[in-house]
């Protein structure tokens, strides 16, 4: 069953979850085909349509990929992560709080529900640079309509591809053949809550160009 949330507010609240995912409550799988279906209906490049969709929920697939990704995510944490001393003061307290919920999940994600891959048809690491916009650009919509479908369900989600870090060794985990890139890891559980809100974000005449730069 979907919220009454409008248009404007599944938009606005829609956030990438972590330390409010129920690891404890199951989510059912016809909510995950629902949610899927919605994705294909995203635009994709040339309506190629390569996407592919794994969807893990056996648990020892989900420790094998938990223990890839705390390999990779976890050093990236301590380094610093996406930490910018450039911010102000006040961006820096919700980068602190972000890396902390990102810390939270590398170290349960092997207690996530269900954990789904974003792949799509083709060698990532042969596309030219130029095209490489285009090519991943037929799979961000579409998981972007996924993480709408399920806020609209009372589930959450967070993009991440820390685990490419290990791509390979998840491939062969999962059998994904060769020829096959792997773009996102999904988590998707129902949330502790629903109350969530628009986060803070920098004046948009701060990036605002119109005509020129």
């Amino acid at each position: 069953m979907t919220s009454a949330l409008t248009p404007d507010e599944l938009l606005t609240t829609t956030r990438s979850v972590r330390k409010r995912l129920d690891f404890d409550r199951p989510v059912d799988p016809e909510i995950i085909r629902d949610c899927l279906r919605i994705a294909l209906q995203a635009p994709s490049g040339s309506n190629a349509q390569g996407w592919h969709w794994i969807v893990v929920t056996d648990p020892e697939l989900r420790a094998g990929i938990g223990e890839l990704y705390r390999r990779s995510a976890l050093p990236y944490l301590d380094g610093g992560g996406a930490y910018d001393d450039g911010h102000s003061p006040q961006r820096r307290a919700v980068q602190d709080r972000v890396d902390d919920s990102a810390r939270y999940l590398a170290e349960n994600m092997h207690r996530v529900p269900v954990l789904v891959l974003g792949c799509l048809a083709g060698d990532a690491a042969q596309v030219p640079a130029a095209s490489q916009p285009a090519f991943w650009g037929s799979l961000l919509p579409a998981a972007w309509s996924f993480a709408l479908a399920l806020r609209a369900r009372g589930l959450g989600s967070a993009w991440t591809t820390l685990h490419l870090a290990y791509a390979d060794e998840v491939a062969r985990l999962l059998g994904i053949p060769a020829g096959i890139s792997q773009g996102v890891l999904l988590p998707v559980a129902h949330t502790l809550g629903t109350d969530f809100r628009p986060a803070a974000r920098e004046p948009l005449e701060s990036v605002l160009h119109w005509d020129r730069w």
